[in-house]
């Protein structure tokens, strides 16, 4: 029998995300808690990938979802990442690090099928792109809910019609990277509430996500139809999250007062705190994912190691000034009204 998110005790389901913050106790608090927890195979080796669903479900908890970056096209142009890459050099030097070389990589794409397959969480999302029919129907078939990240009406649509069972609705608010199709389109800018109503006439359950961060914040998106809140920047400084302690130092400094959705750090757009790499490298970074997120990466985790908040991305959403430290069940609790 397939997992069905209205039957969650809250509803409110934990967001993966990517590159640290989402961990198995993560993941399993939010489900002890009576949420659904995610964890993030993005950027992990499959292997990895294995062992954190093994890892949350040892942890205990409720239910368990994961999520994949399906693979799309890459924008990257060489002679842009050459320039770039001459742009970055000087702050590379000042962090002692190397940058990385741009490959072609799909992030493990198969193998991690093979894992989800193998594993059978109750539930697994895409971002970035809606992954062929038979993927989804592979999935459905072995009981597993299968859900697609849209920004847009017209990617509903195409979740719908290639047998998604249900849509995770990302408003522009939302922290981390954009889920749009179109690696070089705009972000869409029409509100939650917009997009919400747009897509609930498709006949699916609609998560929603992007800027929620109060109990009133959940239940007025849960009075207009959806059947959940996914909350990520309300769990950045969960006790269980693997934030980075850079990270973290910045959602609680009065010195970041503002987000910006930019490709500096990855060359997809993304949210987070504005900060010194933001104000210097976002009007010249390039298209280019996985590309450029692969020549900044090395930096990044140099500046981390630094205690450096200006060297790396602080992904995160609008209402980060709200985000609190403690238990991720107390979070929850909260977020639910519970």
């Amino acid at each position: 029998m397939v997992f069905d998110v209205r039957d969650l005790a809250l509803p409110i389901v934990g967001a993966p995300m990517a590159g640290g913050p989402s961990t198995p106790q993560l993941a399993a608090a939010v489900g002890a808690a009576g949420g659904l927890g995610f964890l993030a195979a993005g950027y992990l080796s499959a292997e990895r990938f294995d062992t954190d669903i093994a890892a949350a479900r040892a942890a205990g908890g409720g239910p368990l979802g994961v999520n994949l970056f399906a693979p799309g096209p890459s924008l990257a142009v060489t002679e842009e990442l050459t320039r770039y890459r001459a742009l970055l050099q000087p702050l590379a030097e000042h962090y002692l690090a190397e940058l990385g070389t741009p490959h072609a990589d799909d992030d493990a794409w198969r193998a991690k099928l093979d894992v989800v397959a193998d594993t059978r969480p109750e539930v697994v999302s895409f971002t970035f792109a809606c992954p062929e029919p038979a993927v989804l129907k592979w999935f459905r078939d072995l009981g597993i809910l299968t859900l697609v990240t849209v920004t847009t009406s017209a990617e509903a649509q195409i979740a719908v019609e290639a047998g998604a069972d249900g849509l995770i609705a990302q408003g522009p608010k939302a922290g981390g990277h954009r889920g749009t199709f179109d690696p070089g389109a705009v972000p869409a800018d029409q509100s939650l509430e917009d997009l919400l109503d747009a897509v609930s006439g498709l006949s699916l359950p609609v998560i929603v996500a992007g800027g929620l961060a109060t109990a009133d914040d959940v239940s007025a998106i849960l009075r207009r139809g959806a059947v959940a809140a996914q909350v990520g920047t309300a769990l950045l400084l969960a006790d269980e999250a693997g934030t980075n302690v850079a990270h973290r130092a910045a959602l609680a400094s009065p010195d970041f007062t503002e987000t910006v959705v930019t490709r500096a750090f990855s060359g997809r757009y993304a949210r987070g705190l504005r900060n010194d790499f933001t104000r210097r490298f976002d009007e010249v970074a390039p298209f280019g994912y996985p590309e450029v997120n692969q020549m900044t990466s090395p930096m990044r985790k140099a500046a981390v190691a630094a205690g450096d908040p200006h060297g790396t991305n602080l992904w995160a959403g609008t209402a980060f000034g709200l985000t609190k430290a403690g238990p991720a069940a107390e979070i929850v609790a909260e977020l639910a009204g519970d």
